[in-house]
């Protein structure tokens, strides 16, 4: 029986009816959004617990749950270091971003830096925006498509299509105000499904096995080593690259990323912008410790069940029908040996004596993955032997109950919907007031900005489809994201502290240490010199030295009017 039939009708009735809501229900509520204020800033009277769900939910993608608990399973819960630098940020942005953005009263992110700099600095910052983040969008579609398309045996062109076309009809109906309402619904279907699965792992454990055995068990194998306080620059998650790269991609990614400023732009005061984001650096380090949780506990439960040597089921189709079965055959005997004599160990609970014998067990276990890697790549060289994407959604469909899955999966696709939607919204708002409004020269209506900024979400909305369509998977998903941030936001961070803080450095010094800064980004990132973290650092840190030093260089006739930017807030 292949997985596709675990779909009882039940699920297709949760699964389509959520969905459908959420479309619905965006579209018929915002069905009103005439001017541009309403459809860019949401009407400017959004609450602080709708910014702080709406801004979770952007950066909660579907990347997220599946990606994220099979990180768990297979490195232990150390990535949770990533987000240690997010509560840092959060204040700072509090205290120096928002304030700024609202006394302007800027549409974009953006727009602020044409006043304290010049167009060119101010386009090159919204094209930077654009390139990464439509890349971004195309991921957060195909990243569920691909998963759903393995283990459901649906057509990949097909659900990266259906994802994006659903996204499409509510962003353009409604612009940010769609996004924001929905994104209240979808969050609340997060968290609930999320803690469903907790209880559904942790149900279906021996009787015996309490939590705190649970917790034993997994430190059992180090998946419980949360800090790492090593200087170790070939360590990706320490403490020390998730407080410092974090912060700065922290800072980067909700300070001047139009995704998230559009979100806290449509706050009713600076008050309620800064309660929400407060909202979210307090719940969402929490937030992603359970996710990993929930990695770490499906991990113990397969101490005590049979798991596939590799849970991407197109591999082991691939296998079958190839010459190398046999070859493959033997080391899956060897990995289910393994897995007896770990359940034999873990019978009882874990004690302390044995924690030699159960790491030497998964040293070989690893080597044997290694080899089936090496057996896959042999078959075909374009099938993904890296499974940590599919290990979540292989244990939801093999161990849930009818309608369970169906509730799963539309968390699954309500966290792909959400996350894409503020993208969506972000790059046609991007595009329609800093590139388009800014080069138009005649005035136009607000209706004529309405209408381009829905057009421009429909032609983003395809772009980030076709992205979908022709991405290949990465080591794991929610890197990938992290890493196209990582290039870009540094520099575009540097650019805005430069804007805050260096009131002497003029628009030219700017947009020239850029443009130097985002060739050596690149260049250090595909030379692989540095964990992709520091790249925040690096980036920020070399855009603000270069324009610093090229401001004593260049003769600069350009005025800034005073702004009385420090002391704002």
């Amino acid at each position: 029986m292949g997985i596709a039939s675990k779909l009882h009708v039940v699920d297709w009735i949760i699964l389509s009816v959520t969905l459908i809501f959420i479309v619905a229900y965006g579209t018929y509520v915002t069905r009103k959004s005439k001017n541009v204020t309403d459809y860019i800033k949401g009407g400017s009277d959004s609450k602080w617990w709708t910014i702080g769900l709406s801004v979770m939910a952007t950066q909660a993608s579907a990347i997220t749950f599946l990606s994220t608990p099979g990180q768990a399973f297979h490195s232990g819960m150390g990535f949770v270091q990533f987000y240690f630098g997010l509560p840092i940020a959060m204040v700072i942005i509090c205290v120096v971003f928002i304030p700024i953005y609202h006394k302007l009263k800027v549409y974009t992110a953006y727009e602020f830096l044409e006043g304290r700099f010049d167009l060119k600095t101010r386009s090159l910052a919204a094209i930077l925006f654009l390139i990464q983040r439509g890349l971004a969008a195309g991921i957060t579609i195909f990243a569920p498509a691909i998963i759903l398309s393995a283990v459901l045996g649906w057509d990949l062109l097909t659900l990266n299509v259906i994802i994006g076309f659903l996204v499409i009809i509510y962003t353009v109906s409604g612009g940010t105000k769609a996004v924001n309402v929905t994104q209240k619904q979808q969050m609340i279907i997060i968290f609930i499904g999320m803690v469903i699965a907790f209880y559904m792992i942790m149900s279906q454990l021996p009787a015996d096995i309490t939590f705190t055995k649970a917790l034993e068990i997994a430190g059992a194998s180090n998946k419980m080593e949360v800090l790492d306080f090593s200087f170790d620059l070939s360590n990706r998650y320490t403490v020390w690259t998730g407080l410092l790269g974090g912060t700065f991609l922290m800072l980067s990614y909700f300070g001047t990323d139009q995704s998230q400023v559009q979100r806290y732009l449509s706050g009713k005061s600076v008050r309620e912008s800064q309660l929400g984001l407060i909202f979210n650096g307090l719940l969402k380090v929490p937030m992603q410790f359970f996710i990993l949780l929930i990695g770490v506990m499906v991990f113990v439960f397969y101490q005590f069940n049979a798991s596939p040597l590799n849970f991407n089921p197109t591999v082991n189709e691939a296998i079958a029908n190839s010459e190398y079965v046999e070859e493959y055959k033997k080391l899956e005997a060897e990995h289910i040996q393994i897995e007896n004599t770990k359940k034999a160990l873990f019978v009882d609970g874990f004690q302390i004596e044995e924690k030699q014998q159960i790491l030497s067990l998964n040293k070989r276990d690893l080597e044997l993955k290694a080899a089936s890697n090496a057996v896959i790549k042999k078959i075909d060289e374009e099938i993904e032997a890296n499974d940590k994407d599919y290990v979540f959604i292989h244990f939801i469909l093999n161990n849930l109950p009818r309608g369970l899955i169906g509730l799963l999966l539309a968390v699954i696709l309500s966290a792909a919907m959400s996350s894409t939607a503020s993208e969506l919204n972000a790059l046609a708002s991007t595009t329609a007031m800093d590139l388009y409004r800014r080069n138009v020269k005649e005035e136009k209506s607000d209706e004529h900005y309405v209408k381009a900024s829905k057009w421009f979400t429909l032609a983003w909305g395809i772009v980030a489809i076709s992205v979908a369509c022709v991405a290949n998977l990465f080591e794991n998903l929610i890197e990938l994201v992290n890493i196209i941030g990582s290039v870009f936001y540094g520099n575009v961070l540097g650019i805005f502290l430069l804007a805050f803080f260096v009131k002497y450095v003029k628009g030219n010094a700017v947009f020239i240490a850029a443009l130097i800064t985002q060739t050596i980004i690149i260049a250090v990132y595909l030379l692989d010199w540095l964990p992709y973290l520091w790249l925040n650092l690096l980036g920020c840190a070399f855009v603000m030295g270069i324009a610093i030093i090229l401001q004593f260089f260049i003769p600069s006739k350009e005025k800034f009017d005073d702004l009385e930017i420090i002391g704002t807030h």
